[in-house]
């Protein structure tokens, strides 16, 4: 039986919503099925705002979140109603039975539930006092309601309770009585709903599997790269990035600063990679802005560092907890004059590990800033993700140049060479005195004006770039789906791209010929490759979560030619059913057509 499990937990902040949302995906992990899970969360401080935990339990690889959930819990009905109709028709939706105080006409939960969905009233307030004497584990209540209602083992979920609580046996006691308290409620009922969880897939031999975030993931890259410096100022989404690596780095006897501001950080990030260390900051659009002077300094002056950048809604402030993809243009033109970069976009929780770790490779291999690009929805998904036994990245891509020899004529940092990657040297490094400078240079890096010499300079700086195009063991575009010509092509970046895969395998199973690429370079752009998929399509169609459609402009500034921009800014993820319908409305499939 094949398992594909969506579980909703929807309450308010001070409920422990995120908190069971955490526990529940480590037990699922734990007994071996795949997770993908994403929390919503409030800016506002605690006891305010509506929470969210989100997680789909499969026992192969999905992409993406589910329109709607199989499991619906309430541990705040004012927050749960509005999200009623997300549960599907015989769908489970858990909820308090009853309450300690008046409720208006209509303010129950249980007046909102859809009759094909299941109702399951459950004491939880009651249980919680019960087993702990406190209604505060009402949320771990519900997670052994869950357990028991389902027929799940009880040990899976008292083991990631235990980590949870690591240190605090106190807690971790108490919260273990409301568990078996809610596993006891749940085993007693009898269950009307068509909610299965099958056995878990089979472990292969040796593999490594973790459910880490993609924050977390990024970090495991750094880490694994051998990343010597990191230098950042706290910035939502980006923030735990730099929390987990002043955890690991010292024990690993490397360093990490937390500077004045964003300013500061890649003025010290760009320092560091001149001075030939694997470095790197971690910031969001607002810092990326601050940021844009001194990365034209480390572009100009070809100094490898890297750029974690986790995207938020915006302009200004925006909408720090929100999801959004609107970071790119900035990401790839912001600064001033021509100032290019390498700027790559992982797809997937897996894939931020991987881009993480080949993000250091490409600065040092080229000589520039290299921006890694994610946004909140992929920094704080969890996913179950295999790890090699090896860490795939080479420890150094530097072109360092050999002066033992000295040089009397001055050492040509900046030489113009055939595949315009010069020679460079560190500091103190006999031989390989030169100047570094923020201003146009030549060759020795002295300033120079010249038109020529601006022209030379502006090309070498550009062209070594398409370089990281055939970077080994990268990939920068892959293609899903049928082979050969197609009715529809969908192009997606980003963590977007878990979605309109969805949406291509679905209309793929109703009959469209449907392809879909991924797109992880974006600069710099992969121009035969896309173009190679799009000769392919009737029609191609480019979601992303952002007003203007970014990344469909940047693909027709490369190839001129008309696609379909569905471009949202729904504060979450882009929903596989709005990518769907769009894919049948350009494959000229009618209402009808699908109803049959």
């Amino acid at each position: 039986m094949s398992t594909d499990i969506q579980i909703a937990i929807v309450g308010s902040a001070g409920d422990g919503t995120i908190a069971a949302g955490d526990i529940l995906r480590r037990a699922m992990a734990e007994m071996g099925y795949r997770v993908i899970s994403f929390d919503l969360y409030p800016a506002e401080i605690r006891g305010f705002g509506k929470c969210i935990a989100r997680l789909r339990v499969t026992d192969e690889q999905a992409y993406s979140l589910k329109p709607r959930s199989d499991v619906l819990v309430s541990l705040d009905d004012s927050h749960a109603i509005p999200h009623v109709s997300e549960a599907r028709e015989w769908g489970a939706v858990i909820y308090e039975s009853g309450s300690v105080t008046p409720l208006a006409e209509g303010a129950h939960i249980s007046a909102h539930i859809d009759p094909g969905q299941i109702p399951y009233h459950v004491p939880i307030r009651e249980l919680s006092e019960k087993s702990t004497g406190s209604a505060r584990s009402r949320n771990i209540v519900v997670l052994g309601y869950i357990a028991g209602l389902f027929r799940l083992s009880i040990d899976g979920f008292l083991r990631a309770l235990n980590s949870k609580f690591k240190g605090k046996a106190d807690i971790a006691q108490k919260n273990e009585a409301a568990l078996r308290a809610g596993y006891e409620e749940g085993a007693r009922w009898f269950r009307l709903d068509d909610i299965d969880f099958g056995p878990p897939p089979a472990k292969g031999a040796g593999a490594t599997v973790e459910m880490i975030s993609g924050n977390a993931a990024v970090v495991r890259g750094a880490l694994d790269a051998g990343i010597d410096n990191f230098f950042g100022y706290p910035i939502t989404p980006a923030t735990s990035i730099m929390e987990r690596l002043a955890s690991e780095m010292p024990k690993r006897g490397t360093r990490l600063v937390q500077t004045e501001d964003e300013i500061a950080a890649i003025s010290a990030t760009v320092g560091a990679g001149f001075a030939g260390a694997r470095t790197a900051t971690a910031t969001s659009g607002p810092g990326l802005a601050l940021m844009s002077e001194m990365l034209g300094l480390g572009i100009i002056a070809e100094v490898p560092c890297v750029v974690f950048v986790s995207q938020r809604g915006g302009p200004s402030t925006g909408l720090p907890t929100k999801t959004e993809q609107s970071d790119l243009n900035i990401a790839v033109y912001g600064g001033h004059g021509d100032a290019p970069r390498i700027v790559i976009a992982p797809t997937n929780v897996e894939g931020c590990y991987r881009c993480a770790g080949k993000a250091f490779e490409m600065a040092e291999a080229y000589q520039t800033p290299v921006i890694l690009l994610l946004d909140l929805y992929l920094s704080n998904r969890y996913e179950t993700v295999p790890f090699p036994a090896k860490p795939p990245f080479e420890a150094d891509m530097n072109s360092y140049a050999d002066t033992r020899g000295g040089n009397a004529a001055g050492f040509k940092r900046y030489a113009l060479t055939a595949d315009n990657v010069s020679p460079r040297t560190v500091p103190g490094q006999k031989g390989g005195m030169h100047i570094a400078t923020g201003l146009e240079h030549n060759e020795l890096g002295r300033p120079n004006d010249q038109p020529d010499n601006h022209a030379a300079m502006s090309r070498k700086r550009h062209e070594k770039l398409q370089l990281a195009l055939k970077h080994p063991d990268f990939t920068h575009t892959k293609r899903f789906g049928d082979e050969g010509k197609v009715e529809v092509g969908v192009i997606a970046w980003g963590s977007t791209f878990g979605e309109a895969l969805e949406a291509m395998i679905l209309a793929r199973a109703e009959g469209i010929r449907c392809a879909a690429m991924k797109v992880v370079m974006i600069a710099p752009f992969p121009t035969e490759a896309v173009a190679a998929f799009m000769a392919d399509c009737g029609d191609v169609l480019i979601p992303e979560v952002n007003y203007q459609g970014q990344f469909a402009g940047i693909l027709q500034a490369h190839i001129p030619r008309p696609v379909t921009r569905l471009a949202r800014v729904p504060c979450e993820p882009m929903e596989v059913g709005d990518i769907l319908a769009e894919i049948r409305r350009l494959a000229g499939r009618t209402t009808e057509q699908q109803a049959a």
